[in-house]
This record gives C-alpha cells, sequence and structure tokens, in this order.
C-alpha cells in the first residue's frame, strides 16, 4: 500500500470523526461537549448522552509551527446542534478551512467555504497530488420536509478518482446518494444512521435507518460501511443492537465495520 493511499478513521462520537487521508486531516460535523450537555430550541430539546471518545488536543497539530489542527471540517449542515455542538462550533477556528452548504458558510462567515450539490474543491495534499472534496446530495428526512439544506461529501484524489470516500452527511436513502454510487467508485462508505427522531417531524426518521444502510451496500457494491451518528444522542432511534441483525438477514453484514471509539483504524485502498 502506498502511503498516498493510507486511510485511517478514528471515531470521536455520534456523526464526528477524524479522517486522516492522502496526508491530510479531516474532520466530520463537530461535536465536542460533554454528555448530559442539553440543547433547547422553539420545537425540542435534544440532549447528549456520550462524551466525546478523544479530548481537543488529539486533534491539535503536533508541529509548533503549524498551529491549524485540521486541513478542513466538513460540515454538513451548521444548523442542527447534533452536528455542530458548542464546543465544535468553537473548534472551528482551529481548521484551516471549513467546507459547508452555501446557507451554512453564510451563517458561519470567516473562511467557511459554501459548496452545493456536485461542486468541488481542491486541496493541495502532500506528494504533490490534489485532493478533490465532492459535495453530494443529501435530504434530511421524507420529501418535502423542511429541514434546511445539508450535504455530503467525497474524498478522491484528482488524477485517480476511483478509492472514493463517501461520507453520508446527515440524508435518508433517496435518489440523490443512489447517484453518489453511480457516478463514484467508493471504497468505503460513512453513513450517518441511528434513524433520528423527532417529534415535530413525527414518525419520519431524519438519518439513515437500516434498511437505509442495505440499500447504500447494495448501491456501493464492494464499499466498506462504516456507521456513525448511531449512539451519543437521545433522539436516535437504532443503535448497533437493531443495525445489525438487518444487515445479517440482508447477507451483507460482512461488509460493516463498527469502529471502537478513540481508536484509529486503519483501511488499505
Amino acid at each position: 500500500m502506498s502511503q498516498q493511499s493510507e486511510l485511517t478513521i478514528t471515531y470521536i462520537g455520534g456523526p464526528t470523526a477524524l479522517i486522516e487521508f492522502g496526508g491530510l486531516r479531516f474532520l466530520t460535523d463537530p461535536t465536542l461537549d460533554p454528555a448530559g450537555t442539553e440543547y433547547p430550541t422553539a420545537v425540542y430539546t435534544l440532549k447528549k448522552t456520550i462524551d466525546p471518545a478523544v479530548t481537543e488536543d488529539v486533534l491539535a497539530s503536533e508541529d509548533a509551527d503549524t498551529p491549524v489542527a485540521i486541513d478542513a471540517v466538513l460540515l454538513s449542515h451548521d444548523h442542527h446542534f447534533d452536528n455542530l455542538d458548542n464546543a465544535g462550533r468553537d473548534f472551528l477556528a482551529k481548521a484551516a478551512r471549513v467546507l459547508t452548504t452555501a446557507d451554512g458558510a453564510g451563517r458561519l462567515g470567516g473562511d467557511a467555504v459554501g459548496l452545493a450539490h456536485w461542486e468541488t474543491f481542491d486541496i493541495e495534499a502532500p506528494h504533490g497530488r490534489t485532493l478533490r472534496v465532492t459535495a453530494t446530495p443529501a435530504r434530511h428526512g421524507p420529501e418535502g420536509g423542511d429541514r434546511g439544506p445539508v450535504i455530503g461529501f467525497v474524498l478522491a484524489y484528482a488524477d485517480r478518482p476511483n478509492d472514493a470516500i463517501y461520507i453520508s452527511g446527515d440524508t435518508v436513502w433517496y435518489e440523490g446518494v443512489e447517484e453518489v454510487a453511480k457516478r463514484f467508485d467508493v471504497a468505503v462508505a460513512v453513513l450517518f444512521m441511528g434513524a433520528a427522531k423527532v417529534a415535530v417531524a413525527g414518525p419520519h426518521a431524519l438519518t439513515m435507518t437500516a434498511e437505509d444502510g442495505v440499500n447504500a451496500a447494495r448501491s456501493f457494491k464492494r464499499a466498506a460501511i462504516i456507521p456513525l451518528h448511531f449512539e451519543g444522542w437521545e433522539h436516535f432511534t437504532e443503535s448497533r443492537a437493531e443495525i445489525e441483525p438487518v444487515f445479517a438477514e440482508a447477507g451483507v453484514v460482512d461488509r460493516l465495520i463498527w469502529l471502537e471509539p478513540g481508536a484509529p483504524t486503519a483501511f488499505s485502498l
């Protein structure tokens, strides 16, 4: 395995993971507040139930001359606390850039970059290569719901679009996700699962159910499937105990990889 193809993912909690790929460091939807924190809104209150598996100092740069901790935060959306909590929002300033929705970039200001579906952003990686980030479609719940814009992400070398890494963001299974599978040869699919539900949205799941995950596994035919966002918050309704049997019944449980919190897991691409 060449150094340029190394991929390491460290699960931090909820939708948050440190992805190290091509000599660059990415952080997905930062949620770094302690367990027990509550987030009241006008229509519901979210509650965090699990501490992050690493402290912020683990994410910091080891090079005193390079204080930037993260090359890019991949923020699927900024307007829900279970994807960007208080400490996570504070952490954004420690990243070289934040890639998110156009609406989110407008709210965050600063160096945040807004991306529309299928828009790309290139980052120069070590070894003289270019890593291309593509914003992918996401639908945060049932069709017609108004949950605000969300994006997912694909990471791949600009000169080698195969062996891509897909991060779904908060989405259910629908034709937009299916289109990702048609456009990219995905080797690793990081799926935000948990079947999140809040009373104001009725019985509808706002993130992938286990069945949605199976549909994704069948579409991303060779990808390792890595669940995120399936624990750590009260409004998640499907944990590993519910997800794994559905994958087993569908005959794709061998593709399912559960990451140990706080432990870097290496993948060969």
